[in-house]
């Protein structure tokens, strides 16, 4: 670790992307959700004001990669908002259609709902003879503190809510509404230590649900509805906007993943409740592309082969874990609703999580724990070093899986076997009694299950360490699976195994160097089903990007690997004699170039090599950078601040780079650099020699986000300063190149 800082149907939008005890908990129980270590170091008195509805806080996405596989079509997907979108109502976590689907189920007597419809009545929260008890000011953390009056009453809502939708009892209706009034003609404030951000976000997302249920109802005075709004836009979105944008002054790896989760959750609840976009947009790309632990390629580090998603806060506490595993699937089913499938995102992203913190909290057939053998990527942030999945809280049963469950297998046919077997070991759900969830998902998320004969998708193929490493998403109801490989597009296939079950991955090796294509198909009591999505792979070492840099004129540097990924001179950068030709000058003070977006998706193993011409001085120049910002990023400078030539990979926000070594680049003269990834093995050269090796490398370009600035010459972190010198004969590689082979460029 070295650099810190810092309902009309239409097509869905995609993006190319038992209960838990106080006893079980202790003292993580209801403050569960801090830090870690000592509290933030900032406690601010002021909670920030709400932004002006016509001044949304949204920064471009990025582009979706053409690796992500199309998600298979809903049912019968909610509508979805056009532009200047008209939101869903009822659309947060339930839509009119949903609680037809309760309806008709309880009343056939149909499990699982009949039993989810009893764990509801039996919860004592959604009875008639429970009165609201207000407060004026809601404390969590420091002294004081009276948070639970509020969470109990927000279920009590909730509860008296989906009471009323099921049995038709305008009496819960009435109740609920009793409620819903009480609370917003008493609430003003918010306020604790650093946890009232977390009252705010959870709270805040639970009570916009109960709200959203009842705004169906006619007996709810409209008046009685825009005071509601009003304490949900001047309560709780500003402490929620707050800690999104601020961190409550700390550095931004302090908090773990659900801080941000469910503050999200709040942002995106209130703007749908409140009909306010630019709150919902405020939501939806800081998940795409903020620098919080609770965004997406944040909340879920690392995926492992198989798709096993290592959660952020898998060495912290299995509490925490499956708290943000329901905070995250919330975000995912309200987004969902409004049809924005976040659930989908980046190749089923949350899913991988999920299933990651669901077999960690169970045991397989003989009673072992899974966790004692499931990978594990070492993880750094601000409260230290884990080197494994944490025990503690082990194992977490939150009532969360239901909805996790029932979208991934019951809606889409994906195969989700540990999610699958958490949701089973909690059914039927209860609410928690903690505050925590909103719970009672066995009533509200159950499915009818889809017909056996699903097709394996998201198929991925990575050449890594020089072989074929293949990973997929499974069919629900299948019972193995086959993988095909041919050597044009389309087929045909041979099939290279067969009877894969369990962890659904593969390694094909031993093929002469060609471009393969990769398929694979499940096998169930339907048979054998069609082909998943195809997957592209080169197994030979060639060219990525070729950068000759001899054109004379013009801001264009052409590539001529026939890729197309051509380079754009910016702010001045010179054509001038080079190496082997002409090269390109960077004055050192805002000149640089760009290349396209998305430039190293996809690659594990990968070589970059360049001649470089450095005028020397200042540290932390970059020879090249790319990444989306500071959360993620690779680059090479000719000298580190307090060291030298550095190459360096990093997938959060600065904190345990993966690097390689050596002394400072010389200057003032022409001298080759290369990079070069094999499997986990890294290892930097000098004028044709290593000088530098790393064998445990594991954070390849294709784990960072897809890159929105890949730059020569500039750095992500704009205090650092631009490269003063001249590059020629700028090389990337898809594999890595030989010691010879990174010598003869050098020669």
């Amino acid at each position: 670790m070295t650099r810190q800082t810092k309902g009309i149907s239409l097509p869905r939008r995609t993006f190319c992307t038992g209960s838990l005890s106080l006893a079980a908990l202790g003292p993580l129980a209801l403050s569960a959700c801090n830090a870690g270590g000592s509290s933030p170091h900032n406690s601010q008195g002021a909670e920030g004001a709400l932004p002006a509805q016509s001044s949304p806080a949204v920064q471009p996405a990025p582009p979706a990669q053409s690796t992500q596989p199309t998600q298979p079509a809903d049912t019968a997907p909610p509508a979805q908002p056009a532009p200047g979108r008209a939101f869903v109502h009822p659309g947060l976590l339930h839509t009119e259609e949903d609680f037809a689907r309760m309806r008709a189920k309880v009343a056939a007597g149909a499990q699982p709902w009949l039993d989810g419809w009893n764990a509801l009545l039996n919860t004592g929260r959604s009875h008639l003879n429970n009165s609201p008890r207000p407060l004026q000011t809601v404390i969590r953390g420091g002294t004081d503190s009276n948070f639970s009056q509020m969470y109990i009453d927000i279920a009590r809502t909730y509860q008296l809510a989906v009471r009323w939708k099921v049995s038709g009892d305008v009496a819960y209706a009435n109740k609920a509404v009793e409620f819903l009034n009480a609370w917003s003609s008493t609430l003003t404030t918010i306020t604790g230590n650093a946890d009232r951000f977390l009252a705010a976000g959870i709270y805040g997302f639970q009570f916009a649900n109960a709200a959203e249920i009842m705004r169906t109802y006619p007996g709810w005075a409209a008046a009685d509805l825009k005071r509601f709004q009003d304490m949900m836009l001047n309560v709780f979105y500003p402490l929620s906007h707050q800690f999104l944008t601020g961190h409550n002054g700390s550095e931004i790896t302090n908090y773990w993943a659900n801080w941000d989760q469910c503050n999200l959750a709040a942002i995106l609840a209130i703007g749908v409740m409140c009909d306010r976009e630019d709150l919902y947009n405020e939501a939806v790309t800081y998940y795409r592309t903020g620098r919080g632990n609770g965004a997406s390629s944040q909340a879920v580090p690392f995926i492992h082969p198989g798709y096993l998603g290592q959660w952020q806060e898998s060495s912290r506490d299995q509490g925490h874990c499956t708290l943000g595993i329901g905070l995250a699937g919330v975000f995912c089913e309200m987004a969902w609703n409004q049809g924005d499938d976040f659930y989908g995102y980046d190749n089923n992203r949350f899913l991988a999580g999920a299933e990651y913190v669901a077999k960690t909290n169970l045991s397989d057939a003989s009673g072992t724990p899974y966790y004692t053998s499931m990978p594990f990527d070492t993880y750094i942030n601000r409260q230290g070093t884990g080197t494994g999945i944490s025990p503690a809280g082990l194992p977490s049963i939150r009532p969360v899986w239901e909805m996790i469950y029932n979208h991934y297998v019951n809606r889409r046919g994906l195969a989700a076997p540990f999610t699958a077997q958490m949701a089973a070991r909690v059914r039927a759900e209860g609410d928690g009694n903690n505050g925590d969830q909103l719970g009672v998902g066995t009533l509200t998320f159950s499915r009818d299950a889809k017909a056996a004969g699903g097709v394996p998708s998201g198929l991925t193929a990575r050449l890594v360490g020089g072989k074929v490493e293949l990973s997929w998403w499974g069919a629900a109801g299948a019972t193995s699976y086959n993988v095909l490989r041919a050597t044009a597009p389309g087929g045909p296939y041979a099939t290279v195994a067969s009877g894969i079950t369990g962890l659904l991955t593969y390694t094909d090796s031993g093929m002469a160097p060609n471009t393969y294509y990769y398929a694979v198909t499940a096998q169930s009591p339907a048979g054998t089903s069609a082909v998943s999505n195809e997957a592209k792979v080169i197994t030979a070492v060639v060219p990525h990007v070729l950068l000759a840099f001899n054109e004379a004129q013009g801001t264009t540097a052409q590539d001529s690997s026939g890729n197309g990924r051509h380079a754009t001179l910016l702010n001045g950068a010179q054509w001038v004699a080079g190496k082997k030709a002409n090269a390109v000058a960077l004055d050192g003070v805002d000149d640089y170039l760009t290349l396209p977006a998305g430039l190293m998706d996809g690659l594990a193993d990968f070589s970059i090599a360049a001649w470089v011409f450095w005028d020397g001085g200042r540290n932390w120049t970059r020879i090249f950078d790319f990444g989306s910002g500071t959360t993620q990023y690779m680059f090479l400078t000719p000298q580190a601040g307090g060291g030298g030539l550095r190459f360096c990979i990093n997938l959060t926000n600065g904190w345990g780079d993966q690097s390689l070594s050596a002394a400072s680049l010389p200057s003032g003269q022409w001298v080759h650099v290369a990079v070069t990834l094999s499997g986990t093995t890294g290892t930097l050269y000098v004028n044709g020699s290593a000088v530098a090796t790393n064998n445990q490398m594991t954070h390849a370009p294709f784990r960072m986000r897809s890159g929105t600035q890949n730059w020569l010459g500039r750095s992500q972190y704009s205090a650092d300063p631009y490269f003063n010198g001249k590059i020629d004969d700028f090389r990337i590689y898809n594999g890595a190149l030989s010691a010879a082979e990174v010598a003869a460029l050098a020669s």
